[in-house]
């Protein structure tokens, strides 16, 4: 540990009460907790990707990084201090010339780190749902990237730059011919993609984002989550595609074993942004991403002042790490599912499943017809049956909607399931006929509940107005009016599931992984 480092374990070294200082390491810095205060320093590094070599730097990103991270967590982060003094007998904010120079942020608990909550068996899906939300209104409000950023020609060199530093890592052969495999799929995947990556920079997708999106930059504060310790010192790895910065956090469930949490993020931020589009390019955010960490860990692993075990560990993550871009590598096998079944027979708890399960994409009605009316998910429309937004027209134009956006999920090579009712059978067929011709399964998933179940559900939903759908119970008798069922030739495609039965629900799944399985 550097020497100004350990004198700043030092309580006097600070302008408030401190009983007791620990310390955070990184690769590129740092950060010194005092108990209601954090101290961030940068280490005098100059990497490939970073250059805090000289303290004017080093002071130009400290502001940076204040400036920032604002953006996101004004209540964190409070300043930018002078370390004075010397290396011996530092003072933070005291008087004379800086030696060094500090982010000052407001301490909280590290147990409240969404990784550590991970650990801990405390991160609910429902925080992911939070997480997803809040990242698709960021993303929404932030700035749109000058022609200089997000170029598709420019997208390849951050990519390779990982591949040149971990393969300066890797100690053996093998490791080495995994890394070339996976260099040439990044190649010809960049190649496969240039439209799509044109297209995302065209439709304004290329943003000023955080730009290091990892379970460890997220803490849960005050009952929601708050983003910190954004990308300031490369401003070419914050202005990127809006994909890949909710393709990091994806990217880090999955390495942490929660795929299917992974799966429930990627499916919330696209309902809340609408952002089917970007499935085209998230493969190649999302092996990307897995090598920035394997990079990382990398760093770390050769790192002179590592203790042994931490360098076992970081070893241990890059070849976790390395292994699951492989697997984002591999091409998925798509299907179309939709679902079918009345309000309230649990057709969006059931697709749920599926979507965390088979890493499907699912498209829902009620969001989609909102979306087309410019309404938020779960914003009331104020319409009545028949009118406003469930007037015929509108049914028409929201399936056709549907249809659209599923040939984008399966063009984009991901299977995709279709929550809406699906009542009558000449919908049902023309799903059918778009799955044949796309040259995918097709699997009708029918939900059924009995009507003391429909009828409860719904009177909770409408309860509680944290749902998309506006479902009534003369929606409900209207359904079941109009339904049509499953003809033999739709039997053969169906999965029939009882959603209050868990055994039923476990059938269902265990049959669409036989019959559509895309691992």
């Amino acid at each position: 540990m550097p020497s100004l480092i350990q004198s700043l374990l030092d309580p006097r070294c600070y302008p408030h009460p401190v009983a007791q200082v620990r310390v955070i390491e990184t690769h590129i810095s740092w950060l010194l907790l005092t108990g209601n205060y954090a101290y961030k320093l940068k280490k005098p590094v100059k990497l490939p990707f970073v250059d805090f070599s000289t303290l004017e730097r080093r002071h130009h990103y400290c502001l940076e990084e204040l400036r920032l991270n604002r953006r996101f967590a004004p209540e964190l982060y409070l300043d930018v201090v002078a370390v004075t003094g010397s290396l011996a007998r530092p003072s933070i904010a005291g008087d004379g010339p800086a030696i060094e120079f500090a982010v000052k942020m407001r301490e909280f608990p590290q147990d409240a780190l969404l990784d550590r909550r991970l650990e801990q068996g405390r991160l609910a899906p429902q925080d992911l749902d939070e997480l997803a939300d809040a990242c698709a209104r960021l993303h929404a409000a932030a700035s749109i990237a000058p022609p200089a950023y997000g170029q598709p020609n420019d997208l390849l060199a951050p990519a390779l730059a990982n591949f040149a530093a971990v393969r300066a890592c890797a100690e053996d052969c093998g490791t080495r011919e995994r890394l070339s495999a996976l260099e040439a799929w990044t190649h010809a995947e960049h190649a496969r993609r240039l439209a799509d990556f044109s297209t995302r920079t065209r439709d304004g997708r290329i943003r000023e984002c955080h730009g290091d999106l990892h379970l460890g930059n997220i803490a849960w504060i005050d009952g929601r989550p708050a983003l910190f310790d954004c990308i300031e010192f490369d401003e070419r790895l914050r202005w990127i595609d809006v994909m890949s910065e909710i393709g990091f956090a994806v990217m880090d469930l999955h390495a942490r074993g929660r795929a299917d949490l992974g799966q429930r993020l990627l499916n919330r931020y696209l309902e809340a942004s609408g952002d089917y589009a970007g499935l085209a390019v998230l493969a190649y955010y999302l092996v990307y991403r897995a090598l920035v960490r394997a990079k990382v860990d990398c760093i770390r692993a050769r790192q002179p002042d590592v203790p042994a075990q931490t360098r076992s560990h970081h070893a241990r993550d890059f070849a976790a790490r390395l292994a699951l871009a492989e697997a984002f590598a591999r091409p998925r096998r798509a299907f179309l599912a939709i679902t079918c079944g009345l309000s309230g027979s649990g057709k969006t708890h059931a697709s749920q499943q599926v979507i965390e399960r088979t890493r499907a994409i699912r498209i829902r009605s009620d969001i989609e017809r909102k979306r087309l009316h410019g309404l938020e998910p779960c914003e009331a429309s104020g319409s009545a049956m028949g009118t406003g937004i469930y007037t015929a027209q509108a049914n028409d134009c929201t399936f056709e909607r549907l249809a659209a956006l599923c040939r984008i999920v399966i063009e984009a090579g991901y299977p995709v399931i279709i929550d809406a009712a699906f009542i009558r059978r000449e919908r049902r067929a023309t799903f059918r006929s778009l799955a044949a011709t796309l040259g995918v399964p097709f699997v009708i998933v029918n939900c059924r509940a009995d009507d003391d179940a429909l009828a409860a559900r719904i009177r909770q939903r409408q309860a509680e107005s944290r749902d998309a759908s506006e479902a009534t119970l003369e929606v409900l008798a209207e359904q079941k009016r109009l339904a049509q069922p499953l003809d033999t030739v739709e039997d053969e495609v169906a999965v029939r599931v009882d959603t209050s039965d868990p055994d039923s629900m476990a059938a269902m799944l265990a049959r669409i992984d036989a019959l559509c399985r895309c691992d």
